[in-house]
């Protein structure tokens, strides 16, 4: 049976591990986001940052993804991609391949069809340098006999640092 919150909401309350996989009840597993995480666009892309530069590419999706629900609707597809990235990235790390690959697919044609539609990603984010990293990943992905030993160099501002 699923944990559920006081209003009966479901909560991941099961111990994970480093790429997010559920551990066993009582097991030492790594910190996870919380549900209700609130951050602004530039705390996100800096916390995404350092967790992905961690190798933690699966906690690093729970922070875009808490980004993704709050921002406003012109940006919300940029947000789901990147998202998406870091979830493709967990993939490879998780050894699926496959998964990895169509995530990682989706998130860079997302990615791509909002820069399209935008002169200029938000934030300082290097839309075209995720596209092109997401789709060398999913490239690699296929071959790599280890998916956590594929070196990821995934950069999500061009200069390091978020505009605020």
């Amino acid at each position: 049976m699923r944990d559920r919150d006081e209003t009966g909401r479901p909560r991941n309350a099961r111990p994970r591990d480093a790429y997010g996989r559920p551990l066993p009840r009582g097991a030492a597993g790594t910190p996870t986001m919380p549900d209700d995480l609130t951050v602004t666009p530039t705390e996100a892309l800096e916390q995404a940052q350092r967790l992905l530069d961690e190798d933690r590419p699966f906690h690093a999706h729970e922070v875009l993804e808490a980004a993704w629900k709050a921002a406003p609707e012109a940006e919300r597809e940029l947000w789901r991609g990147l998202a998406q990235v870091a979830v493709g990235v967990t993939h490879v790390r998780r050894g699926n391949p496959r998964g990895a690959r169509a995530l990682l697919e989706r998130a860079a044609d997302r990615i791509e069809e909002h820069s399209r539609n935008a002169p200029h990603a938000p934030y300082d984010i290097d839309a075209p340098g995720i596209v092109a990293e997401a789709r060398r990943i999913a490239e690699s992905a296929e071959n790599a006999a280890d998916g956590t030993e594929l070196p990821i160099a995934l950069r999500l501002t061009r200069s390091g640092r978020p505009e605020t």
